[in-house]
């Protein structure tokens, strides 16, 4: 979860709590009334931390699946890019080697 992100959800929480207790304080209503303001207020804000806690697994989820794209894809690369440099490797060392021979059927003459 990134820092601004639960930074706007301690923020969004934290002004929630105030806008309660607020109201407690302040309500002219009847306490039955009062307790179902609360009471709608706290699934208000139930139901707005489920969706910040829904959208932020979505965004996770997203650069999840991007990462491990990505990587699959470098992996894939550093595959086919080793495989290709260990094939030159191979031609190299098989032009020496015939090159070797050559020399050394020379000396054996």
């Amino acid at each position: 979860m990134s820092s601004k992100t639960s930074s706007s959800l301690i923020a969004l929480l934290a002004g929630a709590a105030i806008g309660v207790g607020l109201g407690i304080l302040f309500a002219p209503d009847k306490g039955s009334k009062t307790r179902e303001k609360i009471k709608g207020n706290l699934d208000n804000l139930k139901e707005e931390a489920k969706n910040k806690w829904e959208s932020l697994e979505d965004e996770t989820k997203e650069k999840y699946s991007k990462t491990k794209d990505d990587l699959k894809e470098t992996v894939e690369n550093l595959l086919s890019n080793t495989s290709y440099k260990a094939e030159e490797a191979i031609s190299f060392l098989e032009e020496k080697l015939a090159e070797l021979k050559t020399q050394n059927a020379k000396l054996q003459k």
